[in-house]
């Protein structure tokens, strides 16, 4: 999935915690958000605790970037949920952040590997083919 994907994906899937979201989905969406929030805050730009860009604007923070900031975290916490359906533990680990120093390791790494391969009890496999397209199938026949 490319950049372009990952973008038009996570605003069609603005509040959708249901289903898996593949690696590049999510690493793309992240670095759209923190690019844009860069390019609106300037040098006030810095990730808060839970790994969320922070609106702290009276810190240089442009007002741009806290209501872009705003816009954006329903859909980045659903991307980031979907990324941990896709490896699949339940979204329930975003959580492990909370513990200090080791739970945000814990989580980039589980945003880090690979989904579970085929179907898992979050959905299909977005990056497997759902079986034959029907033109495909008389292509073959013939």
């Amino acid at each position: 999935m490319g950049i372009g994907a990952a973008i038009t994906s996570g605003f069609r899937n603005y509040a959708t915690f249901r289903g898996r979201a593949r690696r590049s989905e999510f690493w793309w969406w992240m670095g759209f958000t923190a690019v844009v929030n860069a390019l609106l805050g300037g040098s006030g730009f810095r990730f808060g605790r839970l790994g969320l860009p922070e609106l702290a604007v009276g810190d240089g923070y442009g007002v741009l970037a806290a209501l872009f900031a705003l816009a954006t975290l329903v859909p980045t916490l659903a991307v980031t949920w979907r990324r941990l359906h896709d490896t699949n533990r339940s979204g329930g680990w975003f959580f492990i952040q909370l513990v200090p120093v080791v739970g945000s390791l814990i989580l980039l790494v589980l945003l880090i590997i690979d989904g579970t391969p085929g179907p898992n009890r979050f959905g299909w496999d977005p990056r497997a083919r759902r079986g034959p397209r029907p033109w495909e199938a008389f292509r073959s026949a013939g």
